[in-house]
């Protein structure tokens, strides 16, 4: 074949070669004809175009010559391996090339290979497709998908340079700043951000030591605002390992979670109701008013203000009634103070307040009984005008002592005081209250103060089927064991309890609780429990006690057939409480009703045959007389005019076996007592339950 190199031809051309010379030049496409060492032999007016060459150029060249450095050895290996093994490769097959133009520019190409025998001599004829448009087109619409990726993204995604300067900004950053993107790109981040970071000055330091960290910050938008946001700061790589082409700030905005932590922060700092600091806050602030004292000189008081028959309000108007009251009381005391000062719920119908800084707390008298007449003025609650009375009782540091707690426990016990000179009044501490530390005053202010601080327990005493010896209930027995003051029996607590007004605080309390444990013994025991709590009359006359028992129940997944209440025979007497009424609503909840220690009191089974009664517990007196050979009509009387009623009976106070055998023999339904077990702690209870029933 004749060569068009410009050297001299080997041969004349024969009519074949120049039928392929014309047939290439007349290609679409450039046309590049390869000898078996990778010379280029001929070429076409398209091939010059492309690669920018003149054709004598190219036919002084070799194949690799028209690809980029890097890509040559890797060629190379393949020629030797297509001439070796040559078969047509169609346009498309095999991988993407890049040809290198005279200028230096790469140009992606397409490659389609044919193998030629000329004159018994191997060539490759490579037809060559510039595919530049359609590279284009593609990048286009990948950065098309890629854009719509990004503003689709709810993330603001800031693209920048090296240097912290902005160079893409996607929808979502738009809509978070408040700018255009044509106002954020070429600006640098201090245009974002709302405080100065540190080394700014510096963005590619900031931005390096950033990488790999997701952290608050806060941006300023166009209209000043700024907005609290989580942002990571990601590299975009270069060619060059470690050396990045620029940084993503990619962040979104955490304004509701920020809200959420400061609402669950005041929260558990503050009363929900009155929005008042709570204990905790009000100990901390005595603290500091009291180191504040003794390194000044000066002296601190604290004030604690009860507000007297909240209770009534309740149970005459309703709860919400009675949280209106609550919140008038807090505006009123908000408005007394001084703005060093702070006022604190503590809880139920108790407030405090700490006056520090006081050159002389003796002089904070004539405050406090403007303070009471400012109280006692009449609030409007519902429509209904009502005359409102606090006691209130103080305590000064120093020379109380300067633990809070003891300071606080010292105006608890003056406000005792002051309730018990016939409410409405202020007294100051003073060291002859701690005379008598059993007193009531003193078990008063303990038993508030433990009701706060959660220092009660329940002991739980079985119910025994006496035909059984199954155990089918448990009965709920509040306990109390103050520091102090030792063990203090319920039946000297629960009437302080219900003088001072803490009588539905503490109920609702053992309810609570009550049906919480039992939702977990019964699951342990693998079988159904009941539980019986006591009910003060004070509870049932509450407006909230039906809503109490629901939210029990709903809160510890107990059905209500498994709590029952137990009631005085008092209840029964006072038609004009409207505790009729409650216990039908009681008994439509699934709950049952039982009248506890029945005989003791007004003893009349009249009431009984109208009321929803379920259940009589003989009270223990009666069982107490029964020894080896004894008879008693009462108890006998009461089991059977029960039955006639269709009532279950219960006897309390079982010791002995002659006991149980005479309550056997009558056909008493069930029992409890110390023959079978004291009242126990709740992780006791299941082993007792056991026992009994295994006995």
């Amino acid at each position: 074949m004749s060569s068009e190199r410009g050297d001299q031809p080997l041969h004349a051309e024969t009519e074949h070669e120049r039928r392929l010379r014309l047939v290439i030049e007349a290609a679409p496409n450039a046309m590049v004809l390869v000898d078996r060492h990778g010379a280029i032999v001929l070429v076409n007016s398209e091939a010059e175009r492309l690669f920018g060459y003149p054709r004598d150029a190219l036919l002084s060249m070799a194949v690799e010559d028209l690809l980029p450095e890097r890509l040559r050895a890797g060629h190379r290996g393949d020629r030797t391996a297509f001439v070796a093994a040559p078969s047509r490769r169609d346009m498309g097959v095999g991988r993407t090339l890049f040809g290198l133009r005279s200028d230096g520019a790469e140009v992606p190409v397409e490659i389609g290979l044919n193998p030629i025998q000329i004159d018994d001599q191997p060539f490759v004829l490579a037809s060559i497709i510039d595919i530049r448009a359609r590279v284009d087109a593609h990048a286009a619409e990948q950065d098309a998908l890629r854009r719509t990726i990004l503003d689709s993204i709810p993330f603001s995604i800031l693209a920048t340079d090296p240097s912290g300067r902005i160079v893409s900004a996607n929808a979502a950053a738009e809509r978070l700043l408040g700018y255009p993107a044509s106002e954020l790109v070429g600006a640098s981040l201090d245009k974002i951000d709302a405080a100065p970071r540190a080394g700014a000055g510096d963005w590619q330091r900031v931005l390096e030591a950033a990488v790999g960290t997701e952290k608050e910050w806060a941006y300023r938008r166009k209209d000043g605002e700024d907005v609290p946001v989580s942002e990571a700061i990601t590299p975009l790589d270069g060619p060059d390992p470690g050396s990045p082409v620029g940084y993503l700030a990619v962040a979104y905005d955490i304004t509701q979670r920020k809200r959420a932590q400061a609402e669950v922060e005041f929260l558990e700092n503050h009363d929900p109701l009155t929005k008042l600091p709570t204990r905790t806050r009000l100990l901390a602030r005595l603290s500091e008013a009291i180191a504040t004292a003794e390194q000044e000189g000066t002296e601190v008081a604290v004030l604690v203000v009860d507000l007297d028959h909240l209770k009534r309000v309740n149970d005459a108007l309703g709860l919400q009634a009675g949280d209106e009251l609550l919140t008038r009381i807090a505006d009123r005391l908000r408005a007394w103070v001084r703005s060093s000062d702070l006022v604190a719920r503590l809880g139920g119908d108790e407030f405090a307040i700490v006056l520090p800084g006081l050159p002389q707390a003796a002089a904070v008298t004539s405050r406090v009984e403007a303070l009471l007449e400012d109280l006692l003025t009449t609030v409007t609650i519902g429509g209904h005008p009502l005359a409102v009375t606090v006691s209130i009782g103080g305590a000064v540091h120093p020379p109380g002592g300067s633990e809070p707690d003891e300071l606080l426990k010292r105006a608890d016990l003056a406000m005792e005081h002051a309730k018990a000179s016939g409410r409405n009044n202020f007294q100051w501490f003073d060291e002859d209250m701690l005379d008598g530390g059993d007193d009531a005053l003193t078990l008063a202010s303990a038993l508030r103060q433990t009701l706060r601080d959660g220092g009660l327990s329940i002991a739980y005493q079985p119910q025994v089927d006496i035909r059984t010896g199954r155990v089918v209930g448990i009965e709920a027995l509040a306990r109390w064991t103050h520091p102090d003051l030792g063990e203090v029996p319920p039946d000297r607590f629960i009437p302080i309890a219900e003088d001072d007004g803490m009588i539905v605080q503490l109920g609702g309390w053992i309810l609570r609780k009550a049906c919480r444990d039992v939702a977990s013994l019964q699951r342990a025991l693998g079988r159904p429990l009941r539980v019986a709590v006591n009910v003060s009359p004070y509870q049932i006359r509450s407006a909230g006690f039906l809503g109490e028992i629901v939210g029990a129940l709903n809160d510890s997944g107990l059905a209500s057939s498994q709590l029952e209440l137990e009631i005085t025979e008092s209840i029964l007497m006072d038609e004009r409480s409207g505790a009729t009424d409650t216990l039908h609503a009681i008994r439509r909840l699934g709950t049952s009703i039982a009248v506890d220690d029945f005989g003791r009191g007004y003893s009349s089974l009249a009431y009984l045959s109208r009321l929803p009664i379920d259940k009589i517990k003989i009270d223990r007196s009666f069982v107490e007389e029964l020894t080896a050979g004894q008879h008693s009509p009462v108890i006998d009387a009461i089991i059977s005019l029960a039955h006639e009623l269709g009532m279950t009976v219960v006897a309390e106070g079982v010791e002995t076996a002659e006991q149980e055998r005479y309550l056997r023999e009558r056909g008493c339904d069930e029992v409890q007592g110390f023959y079978y077990s004291r009242g126990v702690p709740t992780e006791d209870v299941v082993r007792t339950v056991q026992t009994i029933s295994v006995f």
